[in-house]
């Protein structure tokens, strides 16, 4: 846990974890919502306000080996790759045929996930021997 910060954002911090740890437990569920990075900012943001609850989370047996893998290694497996690109497709496939957004939200909805996929494209699957 980080010692420096000021304890006065103790509250903020702890609050913002639960928030995105709930949205990535939804997001374990809903295919349209991503749990990991929800996740990752939760972790992060009781590393700031509370030992306890980062330990749970870093420990947790569902979400905690994905957290781990990233803080130790900084991979991404290759089935949350597909997943994430997968979830990114659909998305995007719905905005434009079902939803039939304008042109330019779509094509700035694509150019951002266009971003994402490229970030978890670029890491790495498995951890250097």
């Amino acid at each position: 846990m980080k010692e420096n910060w000021d304890p006065r954002f103790r509250h903020l911090f702890m609050a913002l974890g639960f928030v995105c740890f709930g949205l990535g437990a939804l997001g374990a569920f809903l295919p349209l919502l991503p749990t990991t990075p929800f996740m990752l900012v939760a972790l992060w943001a009781f590393s700031r306000s509370s030992r306890r609850f980062h330990h749970w989370l870093y420990t947790h047996p569902r979400f905690g080996p994905r957290l781990q893998e990233w803080h130790e290694h900084g991979i991404v497996p290759v089935k949350v790759k597909v997943t994430a690109i997968s979830t990114m497709i659909v998305s995007l496939s719905l905005m434009a045929f079902v939803a039939r957004v304008k042109w330019h939200v779509l094509a700035m909805a694509g150019a951002s996930m266009l971003i994402g996929a490229t970030y978890v494209l670029s890491r790495p699957s498995r951890p250097r021997s």
